[in-house]
């Protein structure tokens, strides 16, 4: 199937707005959308605009670092921590303050890559298989520097065993609870529920599945590849906290900071919640690095496929 000639993200307002000028109800869609069974409704509608562009050509790089394996037959094995180091850069057209320093996303996930390279790194021995530490650029350009080292890996993807993926650590205190985005895909899920069992804590799919994180942050790249990715958010249950306080963070943090200028260090952040979770994060890798099992797609997962013919082809 070709891609469409337009593609862009449309506000829910106004996607409101232009399904009922086609005659659609939303709701009723949005709600039928739910299940697998759903097939497309053509919305029979025209939309005529303009768009004026101004294209600049800039250079950017990711950059890795590995931690070899300290067994002599599995070394050649690896697992990928990711996080992306870009943001938005600069505007000039802004008044004050013009720089988007980005410092929960993905300050914040980069900050976590370098504190779980420095805790493998004092490991004696090493894991057994290789680790990879990859900070990935132009994630806010589409994914760009995931999707070209997926592509173009430096270590084979058939020996690559999982992407552990972090895009904004928790800023807001201890929680009972850890996310899955894309809860129930691959046995990653399963390492981290152990895991987070350990620490006393409850493993739940994602909180705002219609914003679709899945497809919006550097390890759907690996997943493309067929790699078994994990993607984790914080929880919601903030321990201490009224039952709804997570969700009033995050649409706060959404509304005011997000991809903003004002994305900075705040007074009120409460950082042993993420250092909870870099925990648990460490864990679900170290028992990846000395498992004798690959993590693996669960069936009816639309990656599974890529994967197994990649390890059959492999294998011959």
């Amino acid at each position: 199937m070709s891609r469409v000639a337009v593609e862009s993200w449309i506000t829910v307002d106004k996607a409101k707005q232009f399904f009922t000028a086609a005659g659609q109800d939303f709701e009723a869609l949005k709600k039928a959308a739910l299940s697998k069974d759903f097939k497309p409704v053509p919305l029979n509608a025209k939309a005529n605009f303009t768009i004026k562009t101004a294209l600049r050509e800039v250079a950017s790089t990711n950059v890795i670092a590995k931690l070899e394996g300290s067994d002599e037959k599995l070394k050649d094995e690896c697992l990928i921590y990711t996080a992306h180091w870009d943001h938005m850069g600069r505007d000039p057209k802004l008044q004050g303050d013009q720089i988007f320093n980005g410092a929960h996303d993905n300050a914040s996930g980069t900050a976590g890559l370098l504190e779980l390279a420095d805790a493998f790194a004092k490991l004696k021995p090493a894991p057994k298989r290789s680790i990879l530490f990859l900070a990935v650029t132009a994630e806010e350009k589409g994914l760009l520097g995931a999707k070209y080292y997926a592509e173009n890996p430096l270590y084979p993807r058939e020996r690559t065993l999982a992407n552990i993926n972090m895009d904004g650590l928790n800023q807001w205190g201890r929680t009972r609870d850890v996310l899955i985005v894309g809860y129930g895909n691959s046995t990653l899920d399963d390492t981290l529920v152990e895991a987070a069992s350990a620490q006393g804590r409850v493993v739940k799919p994602d909180a705002e599945p219609e914003k679709g994180f899945f497809y919006r942050s550097d390890h759907f790249e690996f997943a493309k590849q067929g790699v078994p990715a994990l993607y984790t958010d914080e929880g919601t249950e903030f321990i201490g906290k009224p039952e709804d306080y997570g969700m009033k963070k995050r649409k706060e943090y959404t509304e005011r900071d997000y991809h903003k200028v004002s994305d900075d260090v705040k007074p009120d952040w409460d950082l042993s919640g993420a250092v909870e979770d870099l925990r648990l994060l460490f864990q679900v890798g170290y028992r990846v690095a000395q498992g004798e099992k690959w993590p693996e797609w669960k069936p009816g997962t639309e990656f599974k496929a890529r994967r197994d013919e990649a390890l059959k082809r492999a294998k011959a």
